[in-house]
């Protein structure tokens, strides 16, 4: 059954109200003399800061968008085979940008014989080019010809590259899996365990209690520390990540079957997000919260946060109180291309030497500076998906 468009619009304004959030905590690192509450706290401590629930955000409205999502492809003909197909090429596509940005992390560029900037630059254009949705009107061998070209300069930059200090050169690897890379983790899991039990909220609910007793016996010392199999449950934050993604599936579940005859979701989510702050409290003194070391509290905490933001997210939907939502709308609809964008900002700027002076980069004048660039980004965004680019994984 089609759903109102107000739900719908919810999680966009939500999703790009998390990006918005997401481009200024990411530009934090240019600035100087900002409160402490806004970046993200160190792995030894006990706490979160601002961009500590930014990143568990978005990984939760991940999770709330496939129950739409899927039900979008089922009303399409789609059966369970094809849908799982389109997920496992969205996942690994993330998992291949992921890949690709944190290796430019940990380049060495006398190495590898030219700047981080350029690496940026090129790897995003070579996703662009692979994942751009092409005017109909285009023809196929132009498309198929780009999409070879950025394949091509993929394969090229992981041919060239080296990364680590002069003492310990590497090739191209997997150092961790980055932003993307774990969101695409994430998504992957919990899109599928979706679709094979038909969003039944049971099994939603026990994939996402799964994940929490695993991250809750990862932090207790119960596993093995040098376990083979912890490679394959590490790219999920030992259960952290999919705790998040698999949770906001579930919400979005209860949300889709209640709000068609009732509003009692309310009550559910108020209760559900009182219930996981008092046990995330509760557990506090056994891991401490902490989003660099992926804490079962930390994810409670912030699984709570989201589900009242949802809550008073679609309360402005509903009352049409979204006037707001118009400067930052590219951000809920071409997300990627909003996450891509500050990278050839970046990239630019290193490799021109320009600098801001310290002035507009310090203080609440640096946050004004970092807003008013997270809303040039996502106005950019608009109006590039307007013109040539819209990446539909």
């Amino acid at each position: 059954m089609p759903q109102p468009a107000v739900r719908v619009a919810a999680i966009d304004q939500l999703r790009a109200l998390t990006m918005l959030l997401m481009i200024i905590v990411n530009d934090l690192w240019s600035l100087k003399g900002i409160p402490g509450w806004l970046e993200h706290v160190p792995a030894d401590a006990d706490g979160m800061g601002l961009a500590d629930v930014v990143f568990p955000g978005f990984l939760f409205i991940v999770g709330m968008s496939v129950p739409f999502a899927v039900g979008n492809r089922r009303q399409k003909g789609e059966n369970r085979w094809q849908i799982s197909y389109h997920i496992a090429e969205r996942g690994v596509a993330l998992l291949v940008m992921g890949l690709f940005l944190v290796n430019g992390e940990y380049i060495n560029e006398l190495a590898t014989g030219f700047q981080r900037g350029w690496w940026n630059i090129l790897a995003c254009t070579g996703f662009i080019l692979i994942w751009n949705k092409y005017p109909s009107t285009w023809s196929r061998p132009l498309v198929y010809t780009l999409k070879i070209a950025g394949a091509l300069t993929l394969l090229t930059l992981a041919i060239c590259y080296r990364g680590g200090e002069d003492n310990a050169i590497s090739y191209f690897n997997t150092w961790w899996w980055g932003i993307l890379g774990l969101i695409g983790w994430a998504y992957l899991l919990s899109s599928l365990l979706y679709v094979w039990c038909n969003g039944n909220p049971a099994w939603l609910f026990a994939g996402w209690l799964a994940s929490i007793l695993l991250c809750a016996a990862n932090h207790s010392g119960f596993l093995p520390g040098e376990a083979w199999w912890r490679k394959f449950i590490s790219p999920i934050g030992e259960g952290a990540m999919t705790g998040f993604t698999i949770g906001g599936a579930f919400a979005a579940e209860i949300f889709r079957r209640r709000s068609a005859s009732a509003k009692n979701w309310y009550a559910s989510f108020a209760g559900a997000a009182i219930v996981l702050l008092a046990i995330g409290f509760a557990t506090r003194p056994l891991w401490g919260i902490s989003k660099i070391r992926a804490t079962p509290s930390w994810v409670m905490i912030c699984s709570a946060i989201m589900l009242l933001a949802f809550i008073f997210m679609y309360r402005l939907a509903e009352n049409r109180r979204s006037g707001w939502y118009e400067i930052i709308r590219p951000a809920g609809t071409e997300t990627l291309l909003c996450y891509l964008i500050p990278y050839y900002c970046y990239g630019i700027v290193q490799l021109a030497q320009w600098w801001l002076p310290d002035p507009l980069l310090t203080g609440w004048i640096g946050i004004f500076k970092s807003v008013l660039f997270a809303i040039i980004v996502i106005q950019a965004a608009g109006l590039l998906s307007k013109k040539l680019i819209r990446l539909r994984l």
